[in-house]
């Protein structure tokens, strides 16, 4: 195992490189800059100075020598500083805002988890039931309903007409004064709606995913084999067949690591939390290149290593997988 995971991690590096490289060039290939913005919003900049700020941000450089500078930095973890009227470091900004995404992500990804394996695995051993038929008709509303229009209708419903959420940020203006258990309800209270919601789509594609693979495998003739030697149901299920179902379910959660930024640009707008997918969604706006590529840099590494621990799962279920 151990040479196989040296091996992938060996792998990684020039793929890396290489999405780097590519990201870097298509964001400098997009309409406007940084010095464009600046000088829109003041008009008394001149051409002397909107040159004069080209050349601090290092952008009249050939595209190679910019990508060249910019990767030396990165290869000790500096991504350099930001093109906001800050000028903070990228690195602050995104450790700023890293704890706020990834607690809302890995919370919605553990609901999805608790809560569609068991509705996969009964439905599929209790096919055609007034529950298969419920979780049927739920799986089509959750991929038939847009999350945006769900938040807006959850946010009037339970923060406007019952008052019963906060509908925006991620504290309330007296969270200092709150004891330690106060600032916990607090906490929980502002990130009820957003985790839910999330978790919602992921929740119906997951469990309708999780039926189908137990269906495929409780037809197979080793359930039929353990089932004729007279083993209690329960552990034929949940011993034999769940392992092998959930293989390909490895794969879906590898590949849902990257959705830790992407996948909150809608719910940090719409809630107004202080997140990653909101800090990045600005970056692009503004035009911020050292912030841009500092997002694409950690998208580019949680997609490597949502791949990697999902081969890393195929290997600890199916020893085969390590001799490949």
């Amino acid at each position: 195992m151990i040479v196989y995971l040296l091996k992938r991690l060996a792998g990684m590096v020039p793929l890396l490189i290489g999405i780097t490289f590519v990201s870097f060039v298509v964001m400098h290939l997009a309409p406007g800059s940084p010095t464009d913005l600046a000088a829109n919003l003041n008009p008394k900049m001149s051409e002397i100075a909107k040159e004069r700020l080209t050349k601090l941000y290092g952008l009249d450089q050939p595209l190679h020598v910019q990508y060249w500078r910019w990767l030396k930095r990165v290869a000790v973890l500096d991504f350099g500083r930001s093109f906001a009227p800050d000028g903070r470091p990228v690195i602050d900004k995104i450790l700023e805002r890293l704890p706020v995404t990834v607690t809302i992500n890995l919370l919605s990804l553990l609901l999805i988890l608790v809560v569609a394996i068991p509705i996969g695995v009964y439905s599929a051993t209790h096919r055609g039931s007034l529950f298969d038929q419920a979780t049927t008709v739920f799986v089509f509303v959750g991929f038939a309903t847009p999350t945006f229009w769900l938040a807006l209708l959850c946010m009037i419903l339970f923060g406007v007409q019952l008052g019963w959420l906060p509908i925006s940020g991620i504290k309330s203006l007296d969270h200092a004064q709150l004891t330690w258990w106060g600032q916990l309800w607090d906490y929980t209270r502002h990130l009820l709606l957003p985790v839910l919601l999330s978790a919602f789509a992921g929740l119906a594609g997951m469990s309708r995913y999780m039926r189908a693979n137990m269906l495929e495998v409780i037809r197979q003739d080793y359930i039929t084999t353990a089932r004729a030697k007279g083993l209690p149901e329960r552990v034929v299920i949940y011993r034999h067949a769940l392992r092998n179902a959930l293989m390909p379910v490895v794969t879906i959660l590898g590949l849902s690591v990257p959705g830790l930024i992407g996948g909150s640009v809608i719910f940090e707008s719409i809630f107004a939390i202080p997140g990653l997918g909101k800090l990045f969604y600005d970056a692009v706006m503004a035009r911020d290149y050292p912030l841009v590529m500092g997002g694409l840099v950690i998208g580019a590494v949680l997609t490597l290593l949502g791949n990697l621990l999902a081969d890393l799962g195929y290997a600890a279920v199916d020893p085969r997988v390590r001799t490949r």
